[in-house]
């Protein structure tokens, strides 16, 4: 599993790490503005309920022009916003429930003996880039020292949370007064990373340490393909390598979309229209909100 498909698979930790957009990245980026962005726009109604459903990208150049006149009417109509989650402003506090849930309970293997021979180079130097000393990592859990280091690889990688749609979103509504509300808690989201089997925690970590020096390049593709409203796009990218973990994209990608179809069903008993915006690769493919939606007998309609 390559690092561009685990930025859009964990990306919503993205606003606890904070780092900076390459300028290859930015360059392919800057390409695709050649012609206008009109990310794609579902709409979901029932009665006098509207649920606006948007696929984002957690990370985006400076000044990226994404919002198009459809996307900026949804916008001004919605009574809320509803993200993924709404992780704490504060990033100690997230850090601290990351710490909370993610320290093993008892004696576990030293980091380098959950992962193959041929990662151990590569995790030896990341561990060495990260604020978290090496024997604090040795007594986490696989999956969290696994987000620990993936802040790494995001700072090798440069891109930034900062000028993400979320950051975005979150001040316009914020500036507006109108409330914003999470799918989930940041305690459930570590959560699903809790319920993974050891085997599949340390495919994560291998994951994690796996770069490959056209992850910037796939990143572009990504972005052109969301800024293009292009799905299939967004779902070959996405679906590159996480389809060789069947396990994970259950538990982290599957099942989330299960739960958020059914939460966005009971939404829909709130009169008022609701912008709901979430990882864009949860909007694609087989196991998309909108095909867990279509089970519960509900037509989400493309509209931009």
């Amino acid at each position: 599993m390559r690092l561009t498909r685990l930025h859009a698979v964990f990306a919503a930790f993205l606003a606890l790490l904070q780092p900076v957009l390459p300028a290859a990245a930015a360059a392919r980026a800057e390409s695709a503005r050649g012609h206008a962005a009109h990310p794609a726009l579902w709409r979901l109604q029932k009665g006098p309920s509207t649920i606006y459903l948007f696929g984002t990208i957690h990370a985006l150049p400076p000044h990226f022009d994404w919002e198009t006149p459809a996307i900026q009417a949804a916008l001004t109509s919605a009574d809320r916003l509803v993200l993924e989650a709404v992780i704490d402003q504060d990033p100690t506090k997230s850090a601290a429930a990351l710490f909370r849930m993610g320290m093993a309970p008892g004696p576990v293997p030293p980091l380098a003996d959950r992962v193959d021979p041929q990662y151990r180079d590569r995790l030896a130097a990341m561990e060495k880039k990260s604020a978290v000393p090496a024997a604090t990592l040795d007594k986490m859990k696989t999956w969290a020292a696994g987000l620990v280091l993936f802040g790494t690889t995001i700072q090798t990688l440069g891109v930034s949370s900062a000028d993400g749609v979320e950051e975005h979103l979150k001040a316009q509504f914020r500036a507006s007064g109108k409330p914003i509300e999470g799918l989930e808690t940041l305690d459930q989201q570590l959560g699903f990373f809790d319920t993974m089997s050891e085997a599949q925690q340390r495919e994560f970590l291998q994951g994690v340490t796996d770069q490959n020096a056209d992850d910037v390049a796939d990143f572009g593709k990504m972005l052109g393909a969301w800024a293009h409203g292009n799905e299939k796009g967004i779902a070959a990218s996405f679906d590159k390598d996480m389809k060789k973990s069947d396990a994970l994209r259950t538990v982290l990608i599957a099942r989330r979309n299960a739960h958020w179809a059914d939460a966005l069903v009971a939404r829909l008993a709130m009169p008022g229209t609701q912008f709901v915006a979430v990882g864009a690769g949860h909007l694609v493919g087989s196991d998309s909100v909108q095909a867990m939606l279509a089970k519960l007998g509900y037509k989400a309609v493309r509209v931009e």
